[in-house]
């Protein structure tokens, strides 16, 4: 039995299905990468492991316990699985220290001192300390969305769900970013992350993951889908990242 498991997980919007009978498993502290076209399935994948949307078939199973599906306790399991956007949804009417504390204070139930405690040393961690007074506004792209990592981080989650973090930054800024990343990774924390930047996951991942039309067509190592991929839809697509030289 794998840490996370999804199995034959299904979802559709409408007449549209967007997974279709995807089944993945996962070991604890595995980094695994979703690469694939844009619309092929790997941010809804992301939004029903953490139970933002809900699946209409199959089951998702977390440490073997079902986490998908009518009934579940939809707070417990964010509380294990942490999820950073694209966009950085931090709150603009609050300062960097209580984005980074609101969730561990209210969910958590921990004291405003450990809350802040705990904050300002995951801020140091990613060098920004000094901006705990600071609001969204005032900070970078790359400076929002180490924010927003942080504040997931602040739960202490088991799980970091990881969509498309760096698309909406300006490319100087995203070097940044994946170099927390590459931390959490080295930490052991177990990471799934839908990304376009292929050298980072050929890097840190222990599973690729390539989805096409909402279907696992093929998963690997790095050195088994960047080197030597089996399926033709996989080396068209790898074939076009080379020619964009992001790989």
């Amino acid at each position: 039995m794998a840490f996370l498991e999804l199995n034959d997980v299904e979802k559709s919007y409408g007449e549209n299905p967007v997974l279709r009978g995807v089944t993945l498993h996962i070991e604890k502290h595995q980094v695994v990468c979703l690469i694939g076209a844009s619309g092929c399935g790997k941010s809804t994948l992301l939004r029903c492991v953490n139970a933002l949307e809900e699946i209409q078939g199959g089951d998702i199973r977390l440490d073997g316990d079902v986490v998908s599906g009518e009934g579940i306790d939809v707070n417990a399991l964010r509380r294990k699985v942490g999820i950073v956007f694209q966009s950085f949804n931090l709150f603009p009417h609050m300062s960097v220290l209580n984005n980074v504390t609101l969730s561990p204070i209210r969910v958590l139930g921990r004291s405003r001192a450990d809350a802040e405690a705990q904050a300002r040393t995951l801020l140091k961690r990613v060098g920004l300390e000094e901006k705990a007074s600071a609001f969204p506004d005032q900070l970078s792209g790359g400076q929002q969305q180490r924010v927003a990592i942080i504040r997931a981080l602040a739960m202490n989650p088991e799980v970091l769900l990881l969509d498309e973090i760096t698309s909406a930054l300006d490319p100087e800024l995203v070097a940044e970013v994946l170099n927390i990343v590459r931390d959490l990774a080295e930490d052991g924390l177990t990471i799934i992350m839908a990304t376009h930047e292929m050298s980072f996951a050929q890097e840190v991942a222990d599973q690729i993951v390539f989805l096409h039309e909402g279907v696992v067509l093929e998963q690997g190592t790095p050195k088994e889908i960047f080197g030597a991929p089996t399926h033709e839809r996989t080396q068209v697509f790898l074939k076009k990242i080379v020619a964009a030289g992001r790989l």
